[in-house]
């Protein structure tokens, strides 16, 4: 089990470089995590956009452009289909979203002729490195499905389980989180996890330990759990947190990272093959742990 973003980096190593369609990366923060991959053997990148833009950026941080194919394209539309045709055509392995909104982006990774479409339902894993936690901690879903029902729920975590064996977790530990522990009618959350923690149980969906539901104190400490009277084998080992919504785990992600100075990262996952995709005020450093994590999902599709 990786359980630092240094284990990450270093284990994603051993597989780079891969090559990376870049979409947009004519910011800052976006190139200095691209450079850093490519000399940490991470990533070769493609980088697709303005190109006046790029070379002005570039240089402007002194990175040398001769290190990577560049293709000019100032409409960010077409980047973004670009980008993602690259990676359709196996010309590239790794997708990234640089300086562009997301939806703009999934919508071309979701186009029916050159996208990257399964049957999986896509879906965001955001990976917290939290100074308090020994553990990597995965929260999921906190930017693509809005307010998902059962089914979706299921694949989503379906899909968080498979992204967690790149992190060398064999039976990641799932908690199903809502307001409290017990099953209560009025709240949808609560039936939900209740029956997302049978269906695990009963083999609809596999390869973890699914429980809820877990409120979050629960689920994060076994202390709080013993208090509560609650028997889980989750409590205090969670790999993975479920969301109830986009909102709540827009709150989760953003609240342990500008409080609790949590490193992110974060892939979309259910694709044909992984999506770099971080929030824009994101740093650097979290965009390079995403390539890294990028690097692990890839490598573990083959």
């Amino acid at each position: 089990m990786l359980r630092t973003f240094k284990e990450v980096l270093e284990k994603a190593r051993e597989f780079g470089p891969k090559k990376m369609a870049v979409a947009a990366p004519q910011t800052e923060d976006v190139l200095e995590a691209v450079e850093t991959a490519r000399k940490e053997g991470l990533a070769d990148s493609i980088l697709i956009g303005d190109k006046v833009e790029i070379i002005r950026v570039a240089e402007k941080m002194n990175i040398n452009l001769g290190n990577y194919e560049l293709i000019d394209q100032p409409d960010k539309t077409l980047t973004a289909k670009l980008a993602v045709e690259l990676v359709s055509t196996k010309k590239a392995s790794l997708l990234m979203k640089g300086m562009m909104g997301t939806a703009r982006l999934l919508k071309a990774a979701l186009d029916k002729e050159v996208g990257l479409r399964t049957n999986r339902l896509l879906s965001h894993v955001y990976t917290l490195e939290i100074k308090t936690y020994p553990r990597l901690l995965t929260m999921t879903d906190g930017a693509m499905n809005i307010n998902p029902d059962l089914n979706q729920k299921a694949q989503i975590i379906q899909n968080a389980i498979d992204y967690a064996r790149a992190l060398g977790i064999e039976k990641p530990k799932i908690a199903v989180l809502a307001a409290l522990e017990l099953v209560n009618p009025d709240m949808p959350a609560t039936i939900d996890a209740a029956s997302l923690a049978k269906m695990s149980e009963r083999g609809q969906i596999v390869g973890g330990i699914v429980d809820g539901p877990l409120a979050f104190d629960n689920a994060i400490s076994r202390e709080s759990a013993r208090h509560k009277g609650i028997d889980s084998v989750v409590a205090g080992e969670v790999d993975i947190v479920v969301v109830p919504n986009i909102e709540t785990g827009n709150v989760f992600a953003k609240a342990l990272v500008y409080l609790a100075q949590a490193m992110p990262a974060g892939l979309v996952v259910g694709a044909k093959a992984p999506v770099v995709l971080t929030s824009r005020a994101d740093s650097s450093r979290s965009k390079l742990y995403s390539i890294a994590l990028g690097v692990l999902m890839d490598e573990l599709k083959k």
